[in-house]
């Protein structure tokens, strides 16, 4: 049996202000959607990569992945239609998997800079019998709850919450396949609106009333989003190259 990972690529560059999808937006020369199927080739736990894309960009995703690789490695690499939100996205990169996948991990292009020895961790923990795993770093602010905004505006503070006992979640998410393919289909009527669409694949199993376990995350799998996270990204990879 055999790892795969879907890493999704299908969301737009609006919140960066870029023309083109977000996952072709280059950081230092190479698009982000490259970096990100690099970090997971150099993991070497995986088989295959399905890449998630817009519809309408697949032959230049596809020009990326020269000959159904990730450039520079071994690691064979599928572009496929993404959907209408991130969980239609996950869903077509599942139907594209081979029979002999039995773990899934799910990774988003916009974390490009998630380290090997973190898809391994996520990789190696479901290996060892937790069905679904999610990396976590402990959150340092302090979180208020809130109520609907008054005429001003202003919200009102209706609880503080406990901050030791919450984690900011990131990706790879890793999952034994039968319990994801089963989410997502008891998750389906979700995946076409945005609204109500799960944001990640972890609340899909949550919603199944299986358990979710937490893995320790890293700092450099953070999202990129907006002009300031490009920045940042900037700054990581190049206090990568002095190392």
């Amino acid at each position: 049996m055999t790892t795969a990972a879907v890493l999704t690529a299908a969301g737009s560059g609006t919140r960066l202000g870029r023309a083109v999808p977000k996952a072709l937006v280059e950081l230092d020369g190479v698009p982000l959607v490259v970096r990100a199927a690099l970090g997971l080739a150099l993991a070497r736990c995986l088989e295959l990569v399905v890449v998630t894309v817009p519809p309408h960009e697949v032959r230049g995703f596809q020009a990326l992945f020269p000959g159904g690789v990730v450039p520079g490695t071994r690691l064979a690499a599928r572009i496929v239609p993404g959907g209408a939100t991130r969980q239609a996205s996950v869903a077509a990169g599942l139907a594209a998997l081979p029979g002999d996948v039995d773990v899934v991990l799910v990774h988003d292009a916009a974390r490009c800079l998630a380290p090997a020895a973190l898809v391994r961790s996520v990789e190696a923990a479901v290996r060892q019998g937790h069905r679904a795993v999610v990396p976590a770093l402990p959150v340092t602010d302090t979180i208020k709850a809130v109520g609907p905004a008054d005429s001003s505006g202003a919200e009102p503070v209706t609880a503080t919450m406990d901050r030791g006992a919450l984690r900011a979640v990131q990706t790879p998410q890793g999952f034994d396949r039968t319990l994801l393919e089963a989410a997502h289909a008891a998750g389906a009527a979700r995946a076409a609106d945005e609204a109500v669409a799960a944001s990640d694949d972890a609340g899909l199993v949550e919603a199944l009333g299986e358990p979710v376990w937490v893995v320790p995350g890293h700092e450099r799998a953070m999202k990129i989003t907006t002009p300031r996270d490009i920045a940042l990204a900037h700054l990581l990879v190049a206090d990568t190259a002095t190392r």
